[in-house]
């Protein structure tokens, strides 16, 4: 008998820099692949007619991942198009760049979107407050990794 267990798993990896590009802070988290998520990989399994990933965002809300949410829960500014999206042999990584100005205050919550607005949530993580000032950038890699487990 043939038995293959999927696993998702996810890394995200923050910089914030200063406006001379000095590194105030680096982290990496993990996130939650969201039910929503998950019935987004499963319809791209079936075809390409799910939009795909294409918008980060950066939020200051403090509740917990749970598997039902679907936005973000205190958006800070708009989503941001991805600066590139990377694909290896069982990985996916998206980039975006908040530039001076974007997103600026408490950061404490992050999530992945097919769409500027509305749309599908692939994951989203929560974490420990990055203060980003109105001049500094704040740059996030954010990989979702699938294995046979």
């Amino acid at each position: 008998m043939f038995n293959e267990n999927l696993k998702l798993s996810g890394q995200v990896a923050i910089v914030l820099r200063d406006k001379d590009g000095n590194v105030k802070e680096e982290r990496t988290e993990k996130n939650l692949v969201v039910t929503s998520g998950l019935g987004y990989i499963a319809s791209r399994i079936k075809d390409a007619s799910a939009t795909a990933m294409t918008h980060m965002a950066l939020g200051s809300g403090t509740t917990a991942e749970s598997a039902g949410q679907t936005d973000l829960v205190t958006l800070l500014g708009s989503r941001e198009a991805l600066d590139s999206t990377t694909v290896t042999a069982s990985a996916v990584a998206y980039v975006s760049s908040f530039e001076a100005g974007d997103a600026t205050g408490a950061v404490t919550e992050a999530g992945i979107f097919n769409a500027s607005t509305g749309g599908t949530m692939l994951c989203r993580v929560k974490f420990d407050v990055v203060n980003k000032a109105a001049d500094d950038t704040m740059t996030v890699t954010w990989t979702i990794t699938v294995a046979a487990s």
